[in-house]
């Protein structure tokens, strides 16, 4: 995939991405803060540049403070995080001990101090890609045996943008983040997913395949929509 970077205005960087499937020029913001521009292959660069310029203030109107954990904050579906001041820490650790998602702090260091948050966010990620390897495996297989679907394999991503993807050789990439995810929600991913193996577009019978599977699948899409592949919904 050919990308391009560069700089809207100090502190915001853009990606400009050249994919195959695209259709039109689309701009996202991913969880991280990343611009995207997404550009058919035959569109220049240039002219995702341009794009993504004439958004700039809905680009200004969309970045939002990171949310901060805390103490007991729910993680998944069986973690959640301890924050634990100790007077003898010098550093910043973090472990897991059973659902809990443990971080040890010095005193001087509140829990809200970045460099802590982004420890508590990476044992976050560690926790939420236990539980998707231990379940999302099991239950998209059990989704393509009820519906009749074949896929080559499935891995589990740290994604930032997507919450999966189905490549021509059906070899299905499920986002650790979904985890996150109301169980149906993340059901509606994984048949979406299965779906894709024999439709690779989103184009009318991909739809038409999908609602006779799941006939609530347009509310379903307007609601995952609501949802960011974050630590924090």
């Amino acid at each position: 995939m050919a990308t391009k970077n560069f700089e809207l205005v100090e502190g915001i960087s853009v990606t400009v991405y050249k994919r195959r499937l695209s259709r039109s020029i689309k701009l996202s913001i991913a969880a991280n803060g990343e611009v995207r521009v997404s550009i058919p292959t035959w569109v220049t660069f240039r002219a995702g540049e341009q794009f993504a310029k004439k958004q700039i203030n809905w680009i200004l109107a969309q970045r939002t403070t990171p949310i901060e954990l805390t103490n007991g904050q729910e993680i998944g579906k069986d973690h959640r995080l301890v924050f634990f001041i100790s007077t003898k820490a010098i550093k910043i650790t973090s472990r897991l001990k059973g659902s809990d998602i443990v971080i040890t702090h010095p005193i001087k260091i509140p829990s809200s101090h970045p460099d802590v948050q982004a420890i508590a966010n990476r044992a976050a990620v560690r926790a939420l890609r236990a539980e998707a390897e231990k379940i999302l495996p099991g239950r998209i297989r059990e989704l393509a045996d009820r519906y009749n679907f074949s896929f080559k394999s499935v891995t589990i991503k740290q994604l930032t943008s997507r919450w999966g993807s189905c490549d021509q050789n059906k070899d299905i990439a499920l986002n650790l983040y979904l985890m996150q995810l109301p169980w149906d929600l993340i059901d509606y991913v994984l048949v979406h997913e299965l779906v894709h193996t024999e439709h690779m577009h989103h184009g009318e019978d991909f739809w038409r395949a999908l609602e006779r599977l799941i006939p609530n699948a347009k509310a379903m899409r307007a609601r995952i929509r609501k949802h960011k592949p974050v630590v924090l919904p």
